[in-house]
């Protein structure tokens, strides 16, 4: 990459190429010939090694059946590989072409299931298999991030600017992995077989990758395209987060970006909190920190302030005699009461504490301890009251009080920096319970899991802060197992609806073309119920299946119109020659319209059989002794099976219900504003009468129908509404948004309104003795 350029040649930055120009498309085939070269040659490795590794597993295996997996997984691919091959192959370039037009809204890689036709039962190895996807993706993009920074950047600038990253680079791990994911579609072995394939791609493909980029990247610079670009990473927020976290224990005061996520509280907030402490003191210093005068006249302030160590040791003596009543037991709504009054009264306690261990009460601690102590207790008095908080995760995460102000005088920048280990702690904890409720956690796996953190503060924490760290990593763990689960969880639950409304607004067309082309006639029953019935779900699925503008779709809308003008009584002779040249071609149609929506042999005889009766009458000549010539609506539907539903009617009904719909909800009120600005990743608190309160996240807006998908914490639905039906929820109070900030950050909000209030001259908790 240090050849020299041609100064001609060199692409400027801020002029973009057009991406219909023809360097672009150069360029391009340059980039795709040096991919399909590399690409070619790794797939064709890895291929080589899955037979023997196969054959060495069904060599090892344990019984004649699974050995028989492995051999027949062999033999399938054998017979596949060469159209995996080159289907993944053609993928490849197929997306490289595409990035000079890309489509409007492109969508990001799915680590589940993909395609129109899988779109309702998912079998369950799929999670294992997307699982081992994603960890192979997450892998090879951390580690290959430097020379996969600088293709993206190369890219975007011949692409006229067009955003290139990890999730639209057809180079990327996410690309190629779900690339040859769609091509091994085309394999029908077990799931074993497949994740071993998964391995040998990673291994033989993805682990090679360097060498790609450094061909692109030279062939680009060589072409002029950002010779000058250094590896400069733009890091998302996993990548700033670990950062912080590294940095969590130095000052970054100077920093002048720290307002950011990853950096300081806005200094003038502190100054705020501070300044608003500071003009309730003179009201309180005559009295004490306990909210009493001294006793006997004697004033205890005289003697020297505690210490931090002093503090510190008398909240251990504290925070041990909640520790020795054993193991937090199953918290309970009805606790907060009695927490809540726990929280009020600590600074008296704390007094109480420090006046056993010195002999004497003291009457006031050093102002920043008293800052401290208040700020803890309104911290924890926020938590009680936060309606984002289901009530057992409040009594919880309230237990935690003792620990957070021992941390707060351990370490001062707790307040102060957003990346501080404990407050990411108590934050991340936050943001899990918030999505919490008994039954999408019917294993207690989540309240577990937050319940054994808060015990361990508890019983071990002493003056160690790694702790924090620690236990932010382990609930960042569970975090992510559980996010990758319900990630997959949650796209088969979205599939699933998309599939139904594709499958809804198909029965709608179809409908609406049937009756359009009835309009005012009145049909005989028997020609109507096929219609309605049978040649109406044979739509849906040509619809479904070919597309709407194919021929086949066109062809059935022409029986139609065929079979409703033979419905109509000829006039004359000739008439009747032309009704009959008609009929051998309705009965070819009819035939294959009804194996298609899988009518049986005799039923589709005994339903010719009617028709054929029914044109007789039509023609005028002479019924034969068999002939059942009713055509009666009981009896025309006789010739129907109960399995062929009538799309018209469910059609006819499903748009009469959105229609009612429309007329119960204004369209000016704060809620349909509200419900208009939800994004996807909002959770939400429903309270429907006589059901138990649940919580649900925003997953997914369809593009087709407008409705809100809502899955709960494990991915799967919970409900889904129009805008209008949850606007009218959120009218009633069923329904209400969840805030989306940290907590610590709603709780610092809201402490400084409380000590902005003209009723805020006291302090928050005045204990008696």
């Amino acid at each position: 990459m240090n050849e020299a350029t041609d100064p001609s040649r060199v692409v400027n930055l801020a002029q973009r190429m057009a991406p219909a120009s023809e360097r672009v498309g150069e360029l391009l085939s340059s980039v795709r010939s040096i991919a399909n070269k590399h690409l070619h040659q790794w797939i064709g490795n890895a291929f080589e090694h899955v037979d023997d590794a196969l054959f060495d597993l069904a060599e090892k295996a344990e019984n004649n059946a699974t050995q028989m997996h492995y051999f027949d997984g062999m033999r399938e691919v054998r017979k596949q590989r060469p159209s995996v091959e080159r289907q993944f192959l053609a993928a490849i370039s197929r997306c490289i072409a595409e990035l000079a037009h890309p489509p409007k809204a492109p969508a990001p890689p799915a680590v589940g299931p993909q395609g129109g036709l899988e779109l309702s039962l998912v079998a369950d190895n799929e999670l294992e298999e997307s699982l081992a996807i994603t960890s192979m993706i997450g892998k090879n993009e951390s580690r290959l991030s430097r020379d996969l920074f600088s293709v993206n950047q190369r890219l975007s600038v011949i692409c006229g600017g067009t955003k290139v990253d990890e999730t639209n680079n057809p180079v990327a791990p996410a690309i190629l992995s779900q690339s040859f994911r769609q091509a091994l579609h085309e394999l029908s072995a077990d799931m074993r077989v497949k994740l071993i394939i998964y391995k040998l791609f990673d291994r033989y493909v993805l682990s090679c990758l360097e060498e790609l980029y450094r061909d692109i990247n030279d062939e680009l610079v060589r072409a002029g395209v950002l010779p000058q670009l250094r590896h400069e990473i733009s890091r998302g927020g996993n990548a700033r987060a670990a950062g912080a976290s590294h940095q969590a224990g130095s000052d970054q005061g100077d920093n002048p970006t720290s307002t950011e996520d990853g950096g300081e509280i806005p200094s003038d907030l502190l100054q705020t909190l501070h300044a608003l402490f500071s003009a309730r003191r003179p009201a309180i210093d005559g009295a004490g920190v306990g909210g009493t005068s001294s006793s006997g006249g004697v004033n205890l302030s005289s003697g020297p302030l505690p210490s931090a160590n002093e503090l510190l040791g008398a909240l251990s003596v504290l925070q041990s005699q909640i520790a020795s009543t054993g193991p937090l037991r199953h918290a309970h709504p009805d606790d907060a009461t009695e927490l809540s009054r726990e929280v009020l009264q600590l600074k008296g306690q704390l007094m109480a504490q420090l006046g056993a261990l010195r002999g004497e009460k003291p009457s006031k601690v050093a102002n920043m301890d008293e800052d401290t102590i208040d700020l803890v207790g309104m911290l924890f008095e926020f938590i009680l009251e936060d309606r984002n908080l289901p009530a057992t995760m409040q009594v919880m995460l309230a237990r935690l009080q003792i620990p957070y102000l021992k941390a707060a005088i351990l370490d001062r920048k707790l307040f102060a920096h957003r990346q501080h280990p404990a407050r990411r702690l108590l934050d991340c904890l936050a943001e899990q319970a918030k999505g919490w409720s008994e039954e999408s956690d019917r294993d207690q796996r989540l309240h577990d899991k937050v319940k054994s953190i808060v015990d361990q503060l508890l019983h071990d924490f002493d003056d160690d802060m790694s702790i924090f760290e620690r236990l932010l990593t382990d609930l960042q763990q569970f975090q992510e197992i559980n996010k990758r689960r319900s990630e997959v969880a949650e796209q088969r639950v979205a599939e699933s609806t998309r599939g139904r409304e594709k499958l809804e607004q198909a029965r709608r067309r179809a409908a609406r073309e049937i009756l359009d082309r009835i309009g005012e006639q009145k049909l005989p029953p028997l020609v109507r119920g096929v219609l309605a019935r049978a040649w109406a779900n044979h739509l849906v699925l040509t619809m479904l299946r070919e597309g709407e503008d194919s021929p086949q779709f066109k062809s059935a809308l022409r029986f139609i119109d065929e079979f409703i003008a033979s419905t109509r009584t000829p006039p004359d002779a000739a008439g009747r020659q032309v009704l009959r040249s008609m009929l051998p071609g309705i009965e070819r149609a009819l035939r294959l319209g009804l194996a298609n929506v899988a009518f049986q042999e005799q039923d589709v005889e005994r339903l010719l059989a009617q028709l054929h009766a029914y044109y007789r009458q039509q023609l005028g000549d002479a019924a034969e002794s068999t002939d059942v010539v009713t055509v009666e609506e009981d009896a025309a539907m006789l010739a129907i099976p109960d399995n062929i539903q009538p799309v018209i009617e469910s059609a006819r009904a499903a748009e009469v219900e959105m229609d009612e719909d429309v007329a119960e909800v204004p369209l000016d009120s704060p809620e349909w504003h509200q419900v208009l600005a939800l994004q996807p990743g909002t959770w939400l608190e429903f309270c429907m009468p006589d059901e138990a309160m649940t919580r649900a996240k925003l997953s997914w807006i369809s593009p087709m129908s407008g409705r809100y998908l809502f899955v709960n914490r494990r991915g799967l639905k919970v409900a889904d509404y129009s805008p209008r039906e949850l606007t009218e929820l959120m009218t009633g109070g069923q329904a209400r948004v969840l805030a989306a900030n940290a907590l610590f950050d709603r709780a610092m909000t809201a402490i400084v309104d409380k000590l902005s209030q003209t009723d805020a001259s006291t302090p928050p908790d005045t204990a008696t003795e």
